[in-house]
């Protein structure tokens, strides 16, 4: 009997596989946010450009830091089996090739970014900072969903500066860097309604983050890897339902006026049917439970944005 073997995987299979392209839920969760940031922004409809521009950019941003988080966790991740077979974890894939696919995944986000005004490429600037170094945080921070939840709402104040931010022409008077009115402008591309929106959008991550430590939390104590599931022990279920409240509370306060009172009234009941949801998912803490409360969270981000389109019409 001659044992039957499953075929190698091509390339490309193998990076759209490191790049998750077949679980959107990833992408969608920092899509939805950002767009609706640019929104609020631009009160109402942003236009072509800046939405493709926007669209296009997260999926390759998030595309790129799965290239980083799958080389920076690959030692770790062979002993959970949930990461086990990753491709750079397996070995299929090498470190220099898999950060080289990142590499040009977040230089084409740049190219796009280039396409829009200097103040946003200076936030993306630090955005990436914050991406590259958050796979890391986990071996130092108690909390790291603390710093995804930064890292993953950082679309946020880039929408405010890509409405707000000036021309792009600047960019080609290199004198513009040395002004002294260039990091203040910069700065005030972004208004305190942003950073609002960007706190509050930190919440959600913590809360949709925690759920995913949760599944691999046993893997995780073994090894020796930081999460807020572990952190918050038996507080967990309290603290993410919490998370989601405060998220919503925080983005209701700071919209209101700004939006039709009724449509958003109308979002809320919908968001809150779907946290009451998924405190059925994941109130006994099960896998299966707490990684489908997970995945389903994009559908939370497209309430919140359809709240938010609908609300400004």
């Amino acid at each position: 009997m001659v044992a039957s073997t499953a075929p190698t995987p091509s390339r490309l299979a193998l990076y759209l596989d490191l790049i998750r392209w077949n679980r959107p839920a990833g992408w969608l969760l920092l899509l939805w946010p950002s767009l609706s940031a640019l929104w609020v922004a631009a009160d109402g409809f942003p236009g072509v450009h800046l939405l493709l521009v926007f669209v296009l950019g997260t999926i390759l941003m998030r595309s790129a830091g799965c290239c980083v988080n799958d080389v920076a966790d690959r030692e770790f991740d062979k002993h959970v089996k949930r990461t086990a077979q990753r491709p750079v974890t397996s070995g299929r894939i090498g470190v220099k090739e898999a950060l080289t696919l990142g590499a040009v995944l977040a230089f084409t986000a740049f190219l796009l970014v280039l396409t829009t005004n200097l103040a946003t490429i200076v936030w993306s600037a630090l955005g990436l900072v914050l991406a590259i170094v958050y796979p890391y945080a986990k071996r130092v921070v108690s909390m790291p969903q603390a710093v995804l939840g930064v890292a993953f709402s950082f679309g946020i104040p880039m929408a405010f500066a890509a409405v707000y931010g000036g021309p792009m022409w600047e960019l080609m008077a290199p004198a513009v860097w040395q002004a002294p009115g260039f990091w203040p402008g910069v700065w005030h591309s972004v208004p305190p309604l942003a950073w609002a929106l960007m706190l509050g959008n930190l919440f959600w991550v913590i809360a949709y983050d925690t759920e995913y430590a949760m599944v691999d939390r046993d893997d995780d104590l073994k090894i020796g890897m930081k999460t807020s599931a572990i952190t918050l022990g038996d507080l967990d279920v309290p603290v993410v339902i919490g998370c989601y409240l405060v998220f919503l509370g925080i983005w209701s306060a700071v919209l209101w006026g700004t939006v039709n009172l009724w449509v958003w009234g109308a979002m809320l009941l919908v968001a809150l049917a779907q946290v009451a949801w998924h405190f059925t998912l994941i109130r006994d803490r099960t896998r299966e439970g707490c990684f489908k409360a997970f995945r389903l969270n994009h559908w939370l981000g497209f309430t919140v944005f359809l709240g938010v389109m609908v609300g400004l019409v």
